[in-house]
């Protein structure tokens, strides 16, 4: 990494991806089945970092690493999330519109983060990545089908938050 980040800084950087697929699966109302879909693909594309970035060592760094045992990767992953879930009861978050503000609110935060502690590549490549979470997330499940038929690949509220998250993090997305 370009920079030392502490270790407030790195639990931040390590929770963004998880919160901003969290985030996105409840801004879909899926319904029970697809929003599990949606968390299930949330970590299946945060994982994906690990063969999508190999070269970014902060991607590296905040993602479990398998090989150094599971037992220890587990526990990495219970610690982030510990941290995230005391973090948003310290908030009040309490409903899906806070949640997503909060998710938005990390955005910003790691994005000026990266700005003042990473390369432009290393930025770049992490924003990117957590973008593609948001729109993998999206497109997991159709919006307003029936036992799966018709509905519509993104919802309003789904190209809203994804805009949303281009905002904050000062990106642009592939999905129109």
């Amino acid at each position: 990494m370009s920079a030392n980040y502490t270790e407030e800084e790195m639990k931040l950087l390590s929770h963004t991806p998880h919160f901003v697929g969290s985030a996105m699966a409840f801004v879909g109302n899926s319904g029970l089945f697809g929003t599990g879909k949606e968390m299930f693909t949330s970590a299946q594309s945060i994982m994906s970092g690990v063969k999508d970035y190999p070269n970014n060592v902060l991607i590296q760094t905040v993602l479990p690493n398998m090989a150094g045992g599971t037992s220890e990767a587990m526990e990495k992953m219970k610690s982030v999330r510990d941290w995230g879930r005391d973090r948003l009861k310290a908030k009040g978050v309490n409903s899906a519109e806070s949640y997503r503000d909060a998710a938005l609110e990390d955005l910003k935060a790691v994005a000026q983060l990266l700005a003042s502690k990473s390369s432009q590549q290393e930025a770049d490549e992490y924003k990117r990545w957590a973008l593609s979470i948001a729109e993998k997330v999206a497109m997991a499940t159709t919006e307003g089908s029936f036992l799966g038929f018709g509905g519509e690949r993104y919802s309003d509220n789904e190209k809203q938050f994804i805009a949303q998250i281009e905002n904050a993090l000062g990106i642009k997305s592939a999905i129109a």
